[in-house]
């Protein structure tokens, strides 16, 4: 069975593609044009160790809280769907990764309960196109629609690009290490998600 899925989210605002291949590594390639938000999601792919493909063009060019939401539902989107029942997969998974100055937890349920839980602390407004606040949009909607309980805590760390690089490496890996298939049923003592 092939756990995979494509999906293309078009509105006046944008015009985004994804594909995502949990089981089969390691071709990513993301194509946005806000390029610490490349930057950021390429770092995820990487860890999460799965083949991705993302494309998304901004039709308005507003600013880039629009196609930062888009690019996050599509991705939600496809990560549900590549999931499927979720019969067997280990469902928890948690991480602390450190990068220099920074010190994140990231931790996932992947419960059919979509929410996040974001406690970062970062002083500057944007890093390379990528509004600050945005990250934190991103995070709360791929959450929803990806149905997937998330916790992202910051321990320590001042320089802004390593916290929120630490931050998209824990989150790769905690979505690898909890899409393994590690049994035949479906991990909840109520069985099911």
């Amino acid at each position: 069975m092939s756990r995979s899925s494509r999906k293309v989210r078009e509105t006046k605002e944008t015009l985004v593609e994804v594909s995502l291949d949990i089981d089969n590594c390691c071709s990513v390639e993301v194509l946005t044009p806000i390029p610490f938000l490349n930057h950021l999601l390429t770092t995820m792919f990487f860890y999460m160790r799965s083949n991705v493909y993302v494309k998304a063009v901004d039709k308005l060019g507003y600013d880039d809280h629009h196609l930062v939401e888009d690019v996050a539902i599509t991705l939600g989107d496809v990560l549900r769907d590549s999931l499927g029942d979720r019969v067997g997969i280990k469902r928890f998974a948690y991480s602390i990764v450190p990068m220099d100055d920074a010190l994140t937890i990231v931790a996932v349920d992947i419960s059919g309960r979509g929410n996040a839980y974001v406690r970062l602390n970062i002083e500057r407004e944007s890093i390379g196109g990528l509004a600050i606040e945005n990250v934190y949009h991103f995070l709360e909607s791929l959450a929803r629609k990806s149905e997937i309980t998330l916790h992202v805590i910051q321990l320590n760390g001042s320089n802004s690009h390593h916290i929120l690089e630490s931050v998209f490496k824990g989150l790769g890996m905690v979505l690898h290490e909890a899409t393994r298939i590690v049994s035949n049923s479906v991990v909840s003592v109520k069985g099911s998600l």
